[in-house]
């Protein structure tokens, strides 16, 4: 925190500070032309909340079906639920054995994932356990009951270490559909009944296995995922889509706001 007195002490730069009419005029150029960029970043923030709604209602409505359109049918009666084994942050390498910390699944992970961000020693994951690509990895704690069933599909070449706030699942179901079934409103309304609540809410493996899920032909599955993977680019991604574009236009902003702050230095008087 900075103190007033530190404060009061900084130096800013006043352009032409013996002419103030002129200077008044520099300093609210250079106000427009900041508000120009923050207005604009404003609106594609504006846009990206509401795409993130259309991509929530379109998500939740191609992941509902009429009765008896498809199956439904329970998780646990159509796979296996596998908890992981616990290690903690400290045990977190820079290289090694792939891994998923059950923190990392609210910051880092999304619908699907082929890397790890994090690895533990090769002697440490071989008492651990690990998920297999096609798997579909929850997370079974959180601080809300928000947070808690997001699955990620692991799609990655090598088997990752699952933490033990976590949970993978093997079943012959598109694995990222299953990942996006689990955002749902009403995949979160059935889990909800399951959750104990405390300091830390969780959920155990029957909670999940009760959750009934709608099961078209694998082919009905993939064309579901391809759809909802262009909207996941458009609102999530940050090499495409909305984040990237909200991401440029601040490195513009702050390139210029740099730049229209750079005035040349007074010349220091040597005594």
């Amino acid at each position: 925190m900075i103190g007033i007195k530190k404060l009061s002490s900084y130096k800013f730069p006043i352009p032409c500070p013996d002419n103030p009419e002129k200077s008044l005029a520099i300093q609210s150029e250079i106000v427009r032309i900041l508000d120009t960029f923050t207005a604009l970043t404003a609106e594609l923030t504006a846009e990206l909340s509401t795409r993130k709604k259309q991509y929530n209602y379109y998500r939740d409505q191609l992941l509902s079906f009429e009765d008896g359109e498809v199956e439904w049918r329970t998780l646990g009666e159509l796979g296996v639920l596998i908890r992981g084994k616990r290690f903690v942050k400290t045990d977190i390498i820079p290289k090694g054995v792939p891994c998923i910390h059950y923190g990392e699944m609210y910051t880092h992970y999304s619908i699907w994932a082929d890397k790890a961000k994090s690895y533990i020693s090769t002697e440490l994951a071989s008492k651990l356990r690990k998920a297999t690509y096609g798997d579909v990895v929850f997370v079974s704690a959180g601080e809300t009951i928000a947070d808690i069933g997001r699955g990620t599909a692991w799609l990655g070449d090598e088997d990752v270490v699952i933490h033990d706030a976590c949970f993978f699942y093997k079943s012959s179901l598109n694995p990222k559909y299953v990942a996006y079934f689990s955002r749902t409103n009403f995949f979160h309304d059935q889990i909800k009944k399951s959750i104990s609540s405390g300091k830390i809410s969780a959920i155990n493996a029957k909670g999940l296995e009760k959750v009934i899920i709608p099961v078209p032909s694998p082919e009905a599955q993939a064309r579901i995922v391809a759809i909802l993977d262009k909207f996941d680019t458009l609102t999530s991604s940050i090499t495409e889509g909305l984040p990237r574009e909200i991401a440029l236009r601040q490195k513009q902003y702050e390139h210029y706001r740099d730049l229209l702050f750079s005035f040349p230095k007074p010349e220091v008087a040597i005594d």
